[in-house]
Parts: C-alpha cells; sequence; structure tokens
C-alpha cells in the first residue's frame, strides 16, 4: 500500500541505531510532517537505512512530499502500527506565486493588465 501526503516539517527527531537479530546495524530517523488541510493534522514518520541522509538537508519548516507505507505488527498480544517514508521531495518553504502574478501590498494577488487597459487600440 503506498500512500503520498504533503505538509511542513516541523521536528526532525534524533537518529537511532541498533543491531539486528542477524547481527546486522540499522539507522533509523523519524519526523514530524504537520498537513496543510483546513484542520492540520501532525503525523509522526520514520525513514529507515539510506534514507536517512534524504532527510537530512530538509530543514523545519520547509514543506515536503512524502511517499509511504503503513506497517502494522503485533507484539505481545498489542499491534504496532509505523509510516514508512520511502520518498521524500522538497517543495521549498512555502507555496511559491506564479512568475506572472505580483503579489499585491494588500496579500491578495494582482493580476496583469488586461489588453484594453494597456492602451493598445488594436482589438486582438
Amino acid at each position: 500500500m503506498a500512500l503520498e501526503l504533503s505538509g511542513k516539517l516541523i521536528k526532525k527527531l534524533p537518529e537511532v541505531t541498533g543491531t539486528g537479530k542477524n547481527g546486522s546495524n540499522w539507522i533509523k530517523q523519524e519526523f514530524v510532517l504537520e498537513t496543510q488541510d483546513q484542520y492540520p493534522k501532525k503525523v509522526c514518520m520514520s525513514v529507515w537505512g539510506d534514507k536517512t541522509q534524504d532527510l537530512a538537508p530538509v530543514q523545519e519548516g520547509e514543506i515536503v512530499k512524502v511517499q509511504f507505507n503503513v506497517e502494522s505488527r503485533e507484539y505481545n498480544e498489542r499491534w504496532y502500527t509505523e509510516i514508512r517514508a520511502y520518498r521524500l521531495d522538497r517543495s521549498g518553504s512555502s507555496p511559491s506565486v506564479p512568475p506572472n502574478v505580483e503579489a499585491s501590498p494588500a496579500g491578495g494577488y494582482q493580476f496583469p493588465p488586461l489588453a484594453a487597459e494597456s492602451g493598445d487600440d488594436l482589438p486582438f
């Protein structure tokens, strides 16, 4: 099951390392993403292994798009669910303004002038 979510990175937790049952070393880092919905939600996700390098350059406050899988497992008759991110795409720190549109001082958008307003008398 592959899912996608975008939002603002609000917290990177410290890396955690360990050794598995088979003797191999592992590394994991968790991070918290806040959605940009009408009612924002905070979601804790994790990256494992080499994917921790993809999270390293991302700064808190940046907008990211994350592709992830959800996995649950049982331990001592309790179920634990983990959200594992496998791809991070940086979108920048804030939504960008289209290049032809300038932001007005009031915070809204100011559209380019119409042809009739530009002083050109041609109808086309």
